[in-house]
């Protein structure tokens, strides 16, 4: 099932430039856009509420780290097992059941906040409980793009739901704090609850979506094979180390609260910061036409991963806030390209019959890489200070990406033509 116009056909100027939204002409493709955009936003809610909650429970730091891990444990290990179920089973049926168990999830969350429960460990279960439902749901989903939509405007896509995913990360906190400050946990929670409806009717709405090729099943085995089939594949395997080598060294999230007391005297300047790089990736997919016509994809992945990184150690060496933010929004820009064209590279070089595993990889990878990349920052700072551990991280990265992409030329050849 595919758009029905042709990828060829003559595109105006002003098109050429605005992100391309040929996409969103498939209806089906259109639910499923809407739906995660929609439900994302509220996501994002609950991701503030929740740290906030915990505080506000136990006064202590260590419970608000804890719901990380309480996240990021499941989010490994069903994002695996989900990819290769994605393979296994009717999608559309798998992403139903899995977006369900999110719903559930987020409804509990607004019962235990209606009720006062105020249990830490309660919300830590119940965040596991939404984190897994998430793994198997989010590679699923994406699996599902190259069956709605021609290969030619699979960029396209991805674009579309990277630039929806950015836009609701900066507009879900400010959404949970005007919420939080003027009504209650409760309150957070059930728009949470209400916004994911629109994704559950996206899911419901979608056609059957069958496995195709060789079945398999949705065991260790199956997950074994889809690892063995990234590494035996250069393109894929370096599409996913430039990305962990992006996050884990030039990642400069967990020194926000620092630098913004000792650099910028505090404020808002922290809210500037963790908005910063969403805000430049909103702006770059609003103005990302001309992503799908770049077919040398492996080349364009590696310059924006690059520019990723320059960007955040420029980022680092600025004492001006604006000029921070600025240059963060940059590193923003090109991550947002980076993210389409890894995302697109793996969609399309893979099979269909690998797609939900090879998605249940990227999951792990997306959520690991930016966790790993905050240890990574604390660590160093503690040893050398915030400047060299923010700006140094950027310049690893730079030169990391550099050596590795030139030690496998056949990733700066592919060519992502249809």
């Amino acid at each position: 099932m595919s758009g029905s116009d042709t990828d060829t056909a003559v595109t105006p100027r002003w098109r050429r430039v605005l992100v391309d939204t040929r996409p969103l002409r498939n209806t089906a493709y259109r639910r499923l856009f809407l739906g995660q955009s929609v439900s994302f936003i509220g996501y994002q809610v609950t991701a503030v509420a929740i740290p906030v909650q915990m505080y506000a429970i136990t006064d202590s730091s260590f419970w608000v780290g804890m719901i990380g891990l309480a996240a990021l444990v499941p989010l490994i290990l069903f994002g695996l097992w989900g990819g290769a179920v994605a393979d296994a089973i009717d999608r559309r049926t798998l992403l139903l059941i899995s977006s369900v168990v999110v719903w559930v999830a987020t409804c509990a969350l607004v019962v235990q906040a209606l009720f006062g429960l105020d249990n830490a460990w309660l919300l830590l279960a119940l965040t596991a409980l939404q984190s897994g439902g998430f793994a198997v749901s989010g590679p699923t989903r994406s699996a599902i793009i190259p069956r709605l939509v021609s290969r030619g405007q699979v960029a396209a896509a991805n674009t579309l739901n990277f630039t929806a995913g950015n836009f609701g990360t900066v507009v879900g906190p400010l959404l949970a704090g005007l919420i939080l400050a003027q009504w209650s946990y409760a309150a957070a929670y059930a728009v949470d609850a209400v916004l994911f409806t629109v994704a559950l009717y996206a899911a419901i709405r979608l056609p059957h979506l069958a496995p195709t090729g060789e079945r398999v099943s949705p065991g260790l085995r199956a997950v074994g094979q889809g690892l063995a089939f990234i590494v035996l594949k250069p393109v894929l395997l370096m599409s996913f180390a430039v990305d962990i080598i992006a996050m884990v060294f030039a990642m400069p999230r967990a020194l926000f609260p620092q630098v913004a007391d000792e650099w910028y005297g505090g404020g808002e300047a922290v809210g500037w910061l963790y908005a910063a790089i969403a805000i430049g990736a909103v702006l770059a997919g609003l103005s990302s036409g001309w992503i799908g016509r770049v077919k040398r994809q492996g080349l364009a992945l590696t310059l924006a991963v690059i520019g990723w990184g320059v960007a955040v150690a420029a980022a680092g060496l600025a004492r001006q806030l604006w000029l921070a933010v600025a240059l963060l929004a940059l590193a923003g820009a090109a991550d947002l390209v980076s993210a389409v064209y890894r995302q697109t590279i793996l969609q399309v070089y893979a099979p269909d019959e690998m797609r939900g595993r090879m998605q249940g990889v990227f999951m792990v990878v997306v959520a690991g890489g930016p966790r790993l990349g905050d240890l990574r920052a604390g660590a160093t700072e503690s040893w050398f200070g915030p400047t060299v551990s923010w700006v140094g991280g950027g310049l690893v990265c730079v030169v990391l990406v550099i050596l590795l992409t030139l030690a496998v030329p056949r990733f700066l050849r592919y060519d992502g033509s249809p």
